[in-house]
């Protein structure tokens, strides 16, 4: 976000030249106190002091391992006019503004500055431990099915409308997504559908965005190393609430305990949508029809009850397309265009994708890297296994360690459990095995650690036969493997497919022999 911004008007504000939008500081933020001058407008702005540009305001806000303020001297030098920074700061020949929270100021203003795009659109915003990816795609397949336009932003892709690119973050940063909802409102998109971190409402990445319908999927361990414990983490996703319209819908997992808590969170205005397998709610099943080919079920809403047949696997998918459904019933659809919306969906990358060489065993890729989702996805993987059940997982580095042995307890529902690496970072892949390793040897089960994902992956196919299931769980839709210096091409579904060809050409060759 970049405009002639910041022509000095005189020794106290800061002004800039007419058609833009400005944002007054003193008047966003009339509890912030001012240094060299008495106010400042804004019309661009920028966190990374690399991407400055003349006229920018820059925001310094803190970082996990390093203050920003040390990157104030690059900025100002790229042409940042003012600082927006959490406390006084001296030595510096530009004005400043302080604010209590600079996360959220930042985030403000990036909505400001991009003229609100959240409230030109329907935005919704899912968040929960497992399923925000799948429940988004189903959302957004069931939107086009029934003739809108939808823009996308989660852990596989942000989609504007027009194009596609690879996600760096769930979330993206605030300034970013201001430009991805408006790029969206360019083209002409009806509602946006974006996947909500713990992290992006801990940083208040959200601020001045609102959302039509905000949903919850479920809340179980993850991220600890960033939050702690669960009553904090919960704390932070029940924060989506506070993002929701006035009249806007919150959707709720009642199978889910935290969710459930979470339901005494909305305004009175707002509505409350809820689902649930196993719990009364104003969303249920019946009839749960589970096949390597997919799963068929009713959905019963009220009085109506309506068939669905999808490609997606396991009952945890099930509840997904409930939450799709509860989500798409806040934004006005009926339930017969969110049944050809659901069926309309083919399959979501990395989410218990099949992968199909004509091989005799079945194998498949989930993004499980949590004991929770481990745990569906083998129960799931179960209800479609003839024979034995390989599992294929690790866990990543630098992040929250208590969960290994977890993850260890949950794989070791598996026939055949190979511990392998997942994304090691700075850490000792081996070391991160053990761990996991030690939570399969509590419950009886010796596993096989092989290091290298590529071997481990391959092992396991040599392995399996007809009616066996592999599930390689862990790395989903990644394109990449992180290592301690560097970051390698990785795809779990290209080492299937290369070594199912590899197979084929080996046999072909023994038969002409």
């Amino acid at each position: 976000m970049h405009g002639s911004y910041l022509t000095s008007m005189s020794s106290s504000s800061l002004s800039l030249s007419p058609g833009t939008i400005a944002i007054s500081l003193r008047s966003q933020f009339p509890s912030a106190s001012f240094v060299d001058c008495a106010d400042i407008c804004v019309t661009s702005l920028q966190s990374d002091s690399r991407r400055c540009q003349p006229g920018d305001l820059f925001v310094v806000i803190a970082g996990t391992r390093e203050s920003a303020e040390k990157y104030i001297p690059e900025a100002i030098k790229n042409g940042a006019k003012a600082v927006l920074t959490g406390r006084p700061l001296t030595g510096l020949e530009v004005p400043q503004c302080i604010v209590a929270d600079v996360r959220k100021a930042y985030a403000i203003l990036c909505s400001e500055l991009a003229d609100r795009p959240s409230r030109q659109l329907d935005a919704v915003g899912i968040t929960g431990t497992n399923g925000k990816t799948t429940v988004s795609w189903l959302v957004r397949s069931i939107l086009q099915s029934a003739g809108y336009k939808a823009g996308l932003t989660g852990t596989v892709e942000y989609h504007d409308g027009n194009e596609s690119r690879p996600s760096s973050l769930t979330t993206p940063d605030a300034l970013e997504l201001s430009q991805l909802l408006s790029a969206m409102v360019k083209n002409e998109v009806t509602h946006s559908v974006m996947e909500v971190s713990s992290h992006a409402l801990d940083q208040s990445r959200l601020a001045g965005t609102q959302l039509a319908v905000a949903a919850v999927t479920n809340v179980t361990q993850d991220h600890f190393d960033y939050h702690q414990n669960l009553k904090n983490y919960a704390a932070c996703k029940a924060r989506i609430i506070q993002h929701l319209k006035p009249e806007g819908t919150l959707v709720l997992n009642f199978d889910d305990p935290v969710c459930r808590s979470m339901a005494d969170g909305k305004q009175s205005a707002q509505k409350l949508l809820t689902y649930g397998l196993e719990s009364e709610a104003d969303l249920q099943v019946t009839g749960i029809q589970e096949s390597a080919a997919g799963t068929a079920f009713e959905i019963v809403f009220g009085s109506d009850t309506n068939s669905v047949s999808t490609t997606l696997i396991g009952r945890h998918n099930v509840s997904n397309c409930l939450a799709a459904t509860a989500v798409c019933l806040g934004l006005g659809l009926s339930l017969h265009e969110i049944v050809a919306g659901i069926q309309a969906l083919e399959n979501v990358p990395g989410r218990m994708e099949q992968v199909n060489c004509g091989q005799s065993c079945t194998v498949l890729i989930d993004y499980a890297h949590t004991d929770d989702a481990l745990r569906h996805a083998i129960l799931s993987a179960r209800q479609v296994c003839n024979r034995r059940l390989f599992c294929v997982f690790g866990a990543g580095g630098d992040r929250d360690s208590s969960k290994r042995g977890l993850l260890g307890i949950a794989g070791s529902e598996a026939d055949r459990v190979i511990i392998t690496s997942d994304n090691p970072r700075s850490e000792d892949p081996f070391q991160i095995m053990k761990a996991i390793a030690a939570g399969c040897q509590s419950q009886g089960v010796t596993p096989e650690l092989i290091e290298d994902r590529k071997a481990a992956i391959e092992y396991a196919l040599s392995e399996a036969g007809a009616g066996d299931l592999v599930l390689i769980a862990g790395k989903g839709h990644e394109c990449e493997q992180i290592l301690r210096d560097r970051k390698v091409p990785f795809r779990d579904r290209l080492v299937v497919e290369q070594y199912f060809a590899e197979q084929k050409i080996s046999d072909s060759q023994k038969v002409s022999a």
